[in-house]
């Protein structure tokens, strides 16, 4: 079906124009309509993530559509434009640890309300109720290939990945259990900064978790950081960029300040690719740029190459 509309949208605007969403939307439908499949199928990803109830999606970057069945096949990576869509916590573990490796740690730590920060309660109640999870980022062990790693791994959907007290306790802790048993440390960054609702307690964990890198650090076990889409502001600042290895998915936004701001400050013309992972890779702020499929292979091979050592039991 995407073949004919693809040659159909080729004869009507030519190789050089680009058709409207509306094109592929009427299209889609009036296939639909053909073969009796019910009006309201098409979907759209609203911030990056599908209607997994749907038989169709649209990706959020370059709007052309996908088979729900072949999104999730492709680890949320759109096949045409391999645009890296944001996963939740529970689905990175999936796709990148042992299948039923890991336990989960620090699961009775929850966020309080210590400044009484207005409508701050309310917000935090209806993340944990809807993501099904305490705070933005889980924590605690698994394996890659056998090899015992402890693991942090951040939900950008939890109040935009934020770090709280919370947060950075778990950061805290994922780096210090790596420090004490010896097995390395993976983290996946996805956050938008510090939780401006807890005011200076949520700053204050960016010196927490960079001293607790410094600890791995101190006792030889490597720390590898991967960032996701966004890694910005505090927690860029602090331990997402000290790690002994850094990867990142394509086109992941890296940064300190948005560009928004950046603008605001008087900050004059910037690359077409600033504040990407790419750019920051020519920068050399990350050693490597690795694609969603071959995120588990790479770390596997980093682990093993870095003394990680399997596990019998």
């Amino acid at each position: 079906m995407l073949e004919r509309l693809s040659a159909k949208r080729s004869r009507e605007f030519g190789s050089s124009r680009s058709p409207s969403n509306a094109f592929y939307a009427s299209e889609a439908r009036r296939f639909f309509a053909k073969h009796g499949v019910p009006d309201g199928i098409l979907t759209s990803l609203r911030n990056g993530e599908p209607n997994k109830a749907e038989g169709f999606l649209q990706c959020a970057n370059c709007k052309k559509i996908i088979f729900s069945v072949d999104f999730e096949q492709n680890l949320s990576v759109c096949p045409y434009c391999g645009h890296h869509h944001r996963l939740s916590a529970s689905k990175r573990i999936e796709i990148t640890f042992d299948p039923g490796s890991f336990v989960e740690a620090d699961q009775e730590l929850s966020s309080l309300n210590p400044l009484e920060f207005p409508e701050y309660a309310d917000k935090l109640s209806a993340a944990v109720e809807k993501q099904e999870t305490n705070d933005s980022l889980t924590s605690g062990t698994a394996k890659l290939d056998g090899m015992p790693v402890s693991v942090g791994v951040a939900d950008f959907h939890f109040m935009g990945g934020s770090m709280g007290a919370v947060n950075g306790e778990k950061i805290t802790r994922t780096l210090e259990r790596a420090a004490d048993s010896g097995h390395p440390a993976v983290i996946f960054c996805a956050s938008g900064g510090a939780r401006m609702q807890e005011g200076l307690l949520s700053l204050m964990q960016m010196a927490k978790t960079t001293a607790a890198a410094q600890r791995c650090s101190k006792a030889g076990v490597p720390y590898i950081a991967v960032f996701t889409d966004p890694t910005m502001a505090g927690v860029l600042a602090s331990y997402a960029s000290v790690a002994d290895v850094i990867l990142s998915e394509p086109k992941a936004l890296v940064g300190f300040a948005g560009l928004r701001v950046s603008k605001q400050a008087g900050v004059g013309k910037v690359p077409d690719d600033f504040q990407t992972a790419e750019f920051a890779l020519s920068h050399g702020m990350i050693d490597r740029i690795v694609p969603r499929k071959e995120m588990r292979a790479t770390l596997i091979q980093l682990t093993r190459m870095l003394g990680g050592a399997k596990t019998h039991v």
